[in-house]
């Protein structure tokens, strides 16, 4: 694929919502979004806004699967199947990642590949997923 007409998988995290947007490197329009604040999570959503003890994140390894899988299905109704991950936030630096989304992360890495399209740069992000969580 030519430089020009790369494909950037570009992941905005919070606390609070994960969102995986891919954008037409040389227009940087929009082609393909998925994210955990969609209908289909509003219910998990709500579940753990309202649990006791409160958790500080509102999405897991699970829902990012989903938005990993979600994203690679519309991808693949556009003919995109590859994207090159782009790993630099607003400020022009190196994206660094806190050690607990690294797991949640890598989970939306391995669902898009598993759904047929690759991720270029995904293994600078991926752990190890025998490692045990804590």
């Amino acid at each position: 694929m030519a430089t020009a007409e790369a494909h950037l998988l570009r992941l905005v995290i919070s606390c609070r919502k994960l969102t995986a947007q891919v954008t037409n490197g040389a227009t940087d329009t929009i082609v393909a979004m998925a994210s955990s604040g969609e209908q289909e999570f509003t219910a998990a959503t709500r579940a753990r806004i309202y649990r006791h003890p409160h958790s500080r994140r509102f999405w897991d390894e699970r829902v990012a699967a989903r938005v990993g899988e979600k994203l690679a299905v519309r991808l693949l109704q556009i003919g995109v199947s590859d994207v090159r991950l782009h790993l630099e936030d607003r400020d022009r630096e190196p994206l660094s990642l806190p050690h607990h989304y690294r797991r949640p992360i890598a989970s939306l890495f391995y669902s898009v590949e598993r759904a047929g399209v690759r991720v270029d740069g995904a293994d600078e992000l991926r752990c190890d997923r025998d490692l045990p969580a804590g």
